[in-house]
C-alpha cells in the first residue's frame, strides 16, 4: 500500500483511538456509588480547560467526587493502562513475536519481590514504601535477564529464555519469603492482583516524569523497530546498530513498566491483547503501533477499572482479574492466530 493510501487508514485508526479513550475517560468519570449528569460532567471537565468557561450544574460535593475521588483515578489508569500496552508493543518489536511483554522478561516477577519484601519487612502495605519497591525490583527483574541475556551469544531468543528463568527465579524468592511471612499474604496477594483504588494526583505526578523520558525514547525508536522486523542483517546494512537498539528500548520499556507497576500492582493482558488488536486495525508498522497502543491501552485500562469498581459495588474486583477474563480468551485466539499465519 502507497504512502497515500495508508493516510485514510492512518486517520481512521488516530480518530477511533481518540474517540476510545474520550469515551471511556468519560464513563469511568460518571460511573460510580454517586451517580454524575453526562452533559454536567462534560461541562466541568471542559471548563478546566484554558480559555474554556461553561456554566456548572454540578454540585460542590459532586465536583469533589468528580476531580478528587474519581478523575484521578481515571487519569492514573489512562497512564498504566498506556504504559503497559507501550512496554509489550515495543517488545515485541524488540523480539518480533507478538506474544511478549514485560512479564516476561522479569520487570513482573522482579515487582512483586520488591513489593513483597517491602511489605513483609514493613508489615503491611505502606503507601509510600511499596511503590518504590516495586519500581526498583522491576528494573532489577529486567537488569538481570538482560546481563544473562547478552552473555556468550546474544540473541531473541537468548534474552527471551533468560529472561523466563529470571521471572521464575525471583517468584520462587518471593514464595520463601512469604512462606516465612504468611501474616501478609492477604496484603500481598491483594497488591499482587493489581488496583487503583488509592489513586492520587500526588500518584500521577510521581509517575509523569518516567512516563515522558520511556515514552519519548520508545516512540523515537518506531521507524528503527520496522527495521529490525526485517532482520538483523538488514538493519546493519543500513547503518543501525541492533544490539543498541534492543538495549534502548528494553530499558526504556522496562522503566515505562515498572513505572506503571509501581503504583497499580500486577495487570495482566493489557501489553499482548491491546498491540495485537492495533496492529489489526492500522497494519504492522511500530511507527503507528506504538502510539496507538498507548491510546488504546490507555482507554482498555480505564474501562476495566470501571467495571471492577462497580461490577460488585461497594466491593471492588482486583483489576487483574478483570484484564484477566477479558485478556485470557484474547491471548488463545491470538496465539491460534499466530500459528495459523506460520503454517
Amino acid at each position: 500500500m502507497t504512502r497515500d493510501g495508508q493516510r485514510p487508514r492512518t486517520l481512521r485508526a488516530y480518530g477511533i483511538a481518540v474517540v476510545f479513550l474520550a469515551a471511556a475517560v468519560l464513563v469511568g468519570a460518571m460511573a460510580g456509588a454517586a451517580d454524575l449528569n453526562p452533559l454536567a460532567t462534560v461541562a466541568a471537565l471542559l471548563d478546566r480547560l484554558p480559555l474554556v468557561h461553561l456554566p456548572q450544574q454540578l454540585s460542590a460535593l459532586d465536583r469533589a467526587v468528580l476531580f478528587q475521588i474519581r478523575l484521578p483515578r481515571v487519569v492514573l489508569g489512562a497512564l498504566v493502562g498506556g504504559a503497559l500496552a507501550l512496554a509489550g508493543a515495543g517488545y515485541q518489536g524488540v523480539f518480533r513475536n507478538p506474544l511478549v511483554d514485560s512479564s516476561l522478561l522479569g520487570a513482573s516477577a522482579g515487582a512483586g519481590l520488591g513489593a513483597t519484601v517491602a511489605i513483609v519487612a514493613l508489615g503491611g502495605a505502606d503507601a509510600a514504601t511499596v511503590p518504590v519497591a516495586a519500581f526498583v525490583g522491576s528494573l532489577a527483574g529486567v537488569a538481570l535477564a538482560y546481563l544473562a541475556g547478552v552473555t556468550g551469544r546474544p540473541g531473541t531468543s537468548t534474552l527471551l529464555l533468560a529472561g523466563l528463568a529470571v521471572s521464575m527465579f525471583l517468584t520462587a524468592v518471593q514464595t520463601y519469603v512469604l512462606q516465612r511471612s504468611s501474616q501478609d499474604i492477604q496484603q500481598v496477594y491483594s497488591w499482587l492482583l493489581g488496583s487503583l483504588s488509592a489513586a492520587t494526583w500526588s500518584q500521577v505526578t510521581q509517575i509523569l516524569p518516567y512516563l515522558a523520558v520511556s515514552t519519548a525514547a520508545v516512540l523515537l525508536h518506531g521507524r528503527h523497530l520496522d527495521v529490525l522486523s526485517v532482520g538483523d542483517e538488514e538493519a546493519r546494512s543500513l547503518g543501525l546498530r541492533p544490539g543498541r537498539i534492543r538495549l534502548v528500548v528494553v530499558a526504556a520499556c522496562a522503566l515505562a513498566a515498572a513505572s506503571a507497576v509501581a503504583v497499580s500492582g500486577l495487570i495482566g493482558f493489557v501489553g499482548i491483547v491491546v498491540p495485537h488488536a492495533v496492529r489489526r486495525l492500522a497494519g504492522t508498522s511500530y511507527r503507528l503501533v506504538l502510539p496507538l497502543s498507548m491510546l488504546f491501552g490507555a482507554g482498555f485500562l480505564v474501562l476495566a477499572d470501571t467495571v471492577a469498581r462497580t461490577v460488585v459495588s461497594p466491593a471492588e474486583l482486583p483489576i487483574g482479574v478483570v484484564t484477566a477474563l477479558i485478556g485470557s480468551p484474547a491471548f488463545v485466539w491470538i496465539l491460534r492466530s499466530t500459528r495459523s499465519v506460520r503454517t
